[in-house]
């Protein structure tokens, strides 16, 4: 852990399901892939990331899977996933919830618990820092953690973000943004 006063690095979060991996659509929601068999990484992923690393971005994944909590998910079938995310993609981190909202708990989205628990872990400057999502509730953690977002707009039939920084269509529009808008 770091002290607050070494908090300079800059990061952009994540959200995983819909921003870096594809995700299987049933009625308009998303719904995350069950096994690492069936993941797939978003084309320009890998590049972007790429990309925002060679900036100096910290890049961590902050992630709801709360099909673990609703048992129609194991522990160990998204650790599988994130243990390939890891060693395929340039990721510092994933940080997951594994509660529903039932629980109440401080790191479901849009509570901004994962984002405060990785400034913490990794000294990381919130608000010269981006979060990425595709739902309201990724903007909303965002928001309440003091960094600028950027929302995907992946066309879902549910609940719209509706105040974020920026709209975008994919990561690699993510980047090219974050590029343009990062402070010095």
């Amino acid at each position: 852990m770091t002290d607050g006063a070494t908090k300079s690095r800059r990061a952009v979060f994540l959200d995983r399901d819909g921003v870096i991996n594809r995700v299987a659509l049933c009625r308009g929601i998303p719904h995350p892939p069950a096994s690492v068999h069936d993941l797939e990484i978003l084309p320009g992923v890998p590049q972007a990331l790429i990309t925002l690393r060679a900036q100096g971005y910290a890049l961590v994944v902050v992630t709801n899977q709360p099909d673990v909590a609703r048992r129609t998910a194991s522990v160990e079938s998204v650790a599988s996933i994130h243990a390939h995310l890891e060693e395929t993609l340039e990721i510092d981190a994933i940080l997951a919830c594994f509660h529903d909202d039932a629980d109440a708990c401080d790191c479901r989205k849009p509570k901004p618990g994962l984002l405060l628990q990785a400034a913490d872990a990794f000294g990381i400057d919130l608000p010269s820092s981006f979060m990425v999502g595709d739902r309201w509730r990724d903007m909303e953690a965002g928001r309440q953690a003091g960094c600028r977002t950027l929302w995907i707009d992946n066309g879902y039939l549910e609940k719209r973000a509706l105040d974020y920084d920026f709209r975008v269509g994919s990561l690699t529009e993510a980047a090219a943004v974050i590029l343009g808008q990062a402070m010095p």
